[in-house]
């Protein structure tokens, strides 16, 4: 019988998948190579990919596993679990609508009804235009102004449903 420092430790080699662009490729493993040594690398890496690419590749997976020795289980595990990464790439825009109770006590569900019949998707959806998407988020920490939402990184508070057409509107048009 080996102790364990006996072991024989056989490297995985990733295979590369032809789905990733070079872009996406280089993305990946740059934040690998950057930040792989600290201690539980995982999220800091896939919180790098989605900040540069604004979504986490599918087919990232195998090669975040290989950098850090995990199985692409666990590494699919922490994207699907935390509602902030997405596997899809967004819309040119991303709305955030805030679900947390003092947000619904003053009007939240019925603007999350009307963003969702406005821009004919559900929540994690993305419009047909390609310029927006639609995603939940379970507190913004501005619940004095609810209800609130965010574009990009801009905090919005008091949207009502004419504010939210406007803001469609202006996130339309840009580019």
């Amino acid at each position: 019988m080996t102790s364990r420092s006996q072991r024989r430790v056989i490297p995985v080699k990733p295979q590369r998948s032809a789905n990733l662009s070079a872009v996406e490729r280089e993305a990946v493993q740059s934040a690998c190579t950057q930040l792989k040594a600290l201690p539980g690398a995982l999220l800091p890496i896939l919180h790098a990919v989605q900040d540069k690419l604004g979504f986490i590749p599918k087919d990232a997976v195998e090669l975040i596993a290989a950098e850090l020795n995990l199985s692409r289980a666990e590494v699919h595990g922490v994207i699907s679990f935390y509602h902030y990464f997405r596997s899809d790439k967004p819309g040119r825009q991303v709305l955030r609508l805030c679900r947390a109770e003092a947000c619904q006590a003053v009007g939240a569900r019925a603007l999350e009804s009307h963003a969702k019949r406005t821009l004919g998707v559900d929540y994690h959806g993305t419009t047909a235009d390609g310029a927006i998407t639609l995603e939940p988020v379970y507190c913004l920490g501005n619940c004095a102004s609810g209800p609130s939402m965010m574009q990009g990184d801009r905090l919005i508070g008091r949207v009502s449903e004419s504010r939210f057409d406007d803001i469609v509107a202006r996130a339309r048009r840009e580019k």
